[in-house]
């Protein structure tokens, strides 16, 4: 089943470092392989805590902002247009290091939803 969700149109939940707004999820029955969120980080903030998705891969982009990017302890610089390829089980967490806020489309695939999510609380972004 085809559907259209504009991202004015659905709820935002405030997380530490970010704002998150599933476009797509299991729940919704719309996309049998796949999940979506749209993720929002204000200027010096960082997605806490430092996650992995144990069975599931992650590509993120980058819609607008620039910072950084962490996965497996390694840092790299991003920004507008960036694509991030987050293979299933490592830890990774975005920071914006940037003026603007750092607007990110987030698939997931299989399917995803937060009881997928395994958070890494002693992992720290490195300053």
């Amino acid at each position: 089943m085809s559907k259209i969700i504009n991202d004015d149109e659905v709820p935002a939940l405030d997380l530490p470092g970010r704002s998150l707004k599933w476009m797509y999820t299991p729940d919704m029955k719309a996309a049998k392989n796949c999940s979506m969120n749209v993720v929002t980080i204000k200027a010096g903030n960082t997605v806490k805590p430092a996650h992995s998705h144990p069975n599931h891969e992650e590509v993120v982009y980058l819609l607008s902002g620039s910072g950084k990017v962490y996965i497996d302890g390694v840092v790299s610089e991003v920004r507008k247009g960036s694509a991030i390829l987050f293979s299933a089980g490592c830890i990774h967490m975005l920071r914006n290091s940037g003026s603007e806020d750092m607007k990110v489309a987030c698939f997931f695939s299989p399917a995803a939803t937060f009881e997928d999510y395994l958070l890494h609380e002693d992992v720290e972004f490195p300053s």
